[in-house]
């Protein structure tokens, strides 16, 4: 029997995916004028929008996979970023 995700543990995903955005903001700036850009706040919400898909992923509730919805929050956004900008160029190519 497929057990339902409650909202307790999608919650606690999408925070830690967001943690995991944030931790990737601050690692990456070099300045606090970086911080405060737009592109931070985007990157924190893909953050909470891969841990909160992760937790649909997973087939066992616990810490080992709560900290890897941590690092999927870090990670999914350099993943994400990459996809988004091999597509742009590809079509910025062909529209050429």
């Amino acid at each position: 029997m497929i057990e339902t995700l409650d909202y307790v543990t999608m919650a606690v995903s999408v925070a830690l995916g967001m943690a995991g955005g944030i931790a990737h903001v601050f690692i990456d700036a070099k300045s606090w004028e970086d911080v405060k850009k737009f592109s931070s706040v985007r990157q924190i919400v893909i953050g909470a929008i891969v841990g909160g898909v992760y937790s649909f992923l997973h087939s066992d509730y616990g810490f080992p996979n709560f900290v890897m919805t941590f690092v999927s929050g870090y990670a999914g956004i350099d993943f994400i970023q990459g996809l988004a900008e091999k597509l742009k160029n590809k079509l910025h190519s062909n529209s050429n």
